[in-house]
């Protein structure tokens, strides 16, 4: 007859193995969570960076692969981590992911696409081979420091607040769906309102408008009455000129016309006797 005390021994070993395997499982992974805040840490030393999503199959059938290949990383001396997309939206953006799963390489801040098969075996040859060094790295300009690829990041993670937002206001204040429509409308006018103003203050303030002070009547200078005064003068001129040869021509007249008169006269008076002697 088995002692009572022997079903409490598998029962105290089972537990003891529920306990343990997550912090067994925990121990042997050696991928490193990649977030918003700790990115940066991927600009030195050399990477290898898987994104994913957990409702992927293609993500889901590359985990032990993965788990596998990091198990190397201190004998590669590379970093393996990976990205939730569905947590780290900012991310996604700022690496453009548009397929899952995506991997990336990076060494000393140079990101290069992994695009080759993806088994255990392959990211290792992959790393030991220096086979990246074939690869093309990204441009800086689509680097994930960037400018452009840090607007791409907040974008994203605008995108997925306004998603918050909106299942907020269907879900938890039970608004319909035109209503929650209507609510990011007058937000945009808003906000664009607000910004419209915000950018005429700024170019006022850098480009300030000079106010015109009102000019006074505009009185003519001296130089322009003198010049004005000029052809008046003339005008004047001309006509007293003119004036002056009327004058001397009316003179002229009269002094021909006296010097004339005499000789007229002489002319009748010896004329006179003559008629008188012929009347006779």
């Amino acid at each position: 007859m088995a002692p009572s005390g022997s079903p409490a021994v598998p029962l105290a070993v089972l537990v003891l193995l529920l306990w343990g395997a997550p912090w067994t499982h925990g121990r042997r992974s050696n991928v490193r969570v990649i977030t918003d805040e700790n990115w940066r840490e991927l600009l030195e030393g050399d990477w290898m960076i898987e994104f994913y999503a957990p409702w992927c199959p293609a993500c889901q059938n590359l985990q032990p692969e993965w788990e596998s290949f990091a198990e190397w990383g201190e004998d590669l001396e590379v970093n393996v981590a990976k990205v939730d997309v569905t947590e780290q939206p900012g991310l996604s953006g700022r690496f453009i992911i548009t397929a899952l799963p995506t991997i990336y390489h990076c060494k000393d801040g140079e990101f290069r696409r992994y695009q080759g098969p993806r088994t255990k075996k392959d990211f290792i040859n992959f790393i030991s081979d220096k086979e990246w060094k074939s690869i093309e790295p990204v441009s800086s300009w689509f680097g994930p420091g960037s400018v452009l690829m840090s607007s791409m990041s907040a974008l994203f993670q605008l995108s997925m607040w306004i998603r918050a937002c909106h299942n907020y206001f269907i879900e938890d204040l039970g608004l319909p769906v035109w209503g929650s429509y209507t609510v990011f409308a007058l937000a945009t006018l808003f906000s664009g309102l607000l910004l419209g103003l915000c950018m005429i203050f700024v170019a006022d303030c850098l480009c300030p408008s000079k106010r015109r002070r009102p000019q006074p009547y505009p009185y003519p200078s001296k130089k322009l009455l003198s010049e004005s005064a000029q052809p008046l003068k003339k005008v004047e001129e001309e006509q007293e000129a003119d004036e002056e040869d009327v004058s001397e021509e009316e003179t002229e007249r009269k002094e021909g016309t006296n010097k004339d008169f005499p000789q007229n006269a002489i002319r009748q008076r010896s004329l006179g006797p003559s008629l008188a002697t012929d009347k006779s």
